[in-house]
């Protein structure tokens, strides 16, 4: 089924080609119609499943027909865990808007830098997508009101609530009109989340896309045996042999990414940490460093790797494994996109042995696994 099918107006359709998107995703295919018919939607989707051009474009066109918004009264409001998803999320409001005659302006605010621009900048603004501290901020301040909000969405609900965001998110429901189009998505339905699905949404429609075990097909995983002092090595040799263009490094700590990174530049190996103790500045310069190609390796955290879609990532690389099976789902479903193939490697010492086997019995997939310790990584 092409977009042309989905409702979209020709402006949105030629943004959609331009940026080469030929055929919805399952989750657009049955949100789009239903978000522009004004439904709730209750969306259970990874990362990389296309839900966020499943809400965006809808709203873009429900703007269309609407008169514009009273200064500092947003009409569509995108609640996000991240500074990064804040950002991305924005993009892809701008980019899919380029062609629409009346102009709807997006903006993406979020704490760790100053507000004083944000306050200015959010004049005019139609469309806002923000991290819950910093809009409560905006809003004590007077810089923005919520009292006109249409359409609220939340995305990524799942790791809203695990971040502990409900008192700010309960003050935030507080603030918004009760008639009001509700879409929320996440990657899981945790009991949690079902709650706030019971008192939050109308008679929603469900849709739930596939996990990514489905698409693992496309993705060649191999395990690397290799004692915990030798990962480092293993790494370098790994990246160097394969003449590795573009990967993502996967670390469970905020001072393991650091020190995967630093030991990497030592070794002449271009690459960024990126995580929730650098500052915004830096984030964002390394992210738009590593999606343009000037970097080739990115060592990232689970959390600060909710903002990172890119759409054919060659390489995935598990320095450490994460705890859950479903994490390490997430985290080697983002290569092997877009009918892409992908490699996902994963440095397993003897201490996560044990764990990988577990991993592999959740995902229904065998891993083929190489003994790290009898490689000659002298020199790495």
């Amino acid at each position: 089924m092409p977009f042309s099918k989905l409702g979209l107006t020709d402006a949105l359709l030629k943004a959609l080609a331009e940026q080469k998107y030929t055929q919805p995703y399952p989750i657009q295919q049955e949100a789009i119609p239903a978000i522009l018919a004004g439904k709730d939607i209750l969306g259970i989707a990874q990362t990389g499943s296309g839900k966020t051009a499943s809400f965006v474009l809808p709203i873009l066109q429900q703007f269309q027909t609407q008169g514009f918004s009273k200064n500092r009264h947003v009409k569509a409001l995108v609640v996000v865990p991240t500074r990064e998803l804040a950002v991305q999320v924005n993009e892809v409001f701008t980019t899919l808007s380029a062609h629409l005659t009346n102009k709807i302006k997006t903006l993406a605010v979020y704490g760790g830098v100053s507000i004083n621009p944000q306050m200015i900048d959010l004049q005019g603004v139609d469309i806002l997508v923000a991290t819950p501290g910093r809009l409560l901020e905006l809003v004590s301040n007077n810089a923005v009101s919520l009292s006109a909000v249409k359409v609220l969405v939340l995305d990524e609900a799942d790791k809203m609530l695990n971040l502990g965001f409900e008192e700010e998110m309960t003050k935030l429901f507080s603030l918004l009109p009760k008639k009001r189009q509700n879409l929320l998505f996440s990657a899981t339905l945790s009991d949690d989340l079902n709650n706030i699905n019971k008192s939050l949404l109308r008679n929603p429609l469900v849709v739930k896309v596939e996990e990514e075990t489905k698409n693992l097909d496309l993705i060649k995983q191999f395990g690397y045996l290799i004692s915990e002092e030798k990962k480092g090595p293993l790494l370098r040799y790994i990246l160097k042999s394969q003449k590795i263009k573009q990967v993502l490094i996967f670390t469970s700590s905020v001072h393991r990414a650091d020190a995967v990174a630093l030991k990497l530049n030592q070794n002449g190996i271009d690459a960024f940490a990126i995580h929730s103790k650098k500052s915004q500045e830096g984030r964002t310069e390394a992210l738009n460093f590593f999606k343009k190609g000037m970097v080739k390796v990115l060592v990232a955290t689970d959390l600060m790797a909710r903002g990172i879609d890119i759409k054919f990532l060659p390489y995935v690389i598990n320095y450490e494994l994460p705890r859950s099976p479903k994490d390490y789902i997430h985290r080697i479903g983002r290569t092997g996109r877009a009918e892409a193939s992908g490699e996902a490697i994963s440095l397993i010492s003897p201490e996560e042995e044990h764990h990988f086997k577990v991993i592999q019995k959740k995902m229904g997939k065998h891993v083929t696994m190489i003994d790290g310790n009898a490689i000659n990584v002298k020199g790495f």
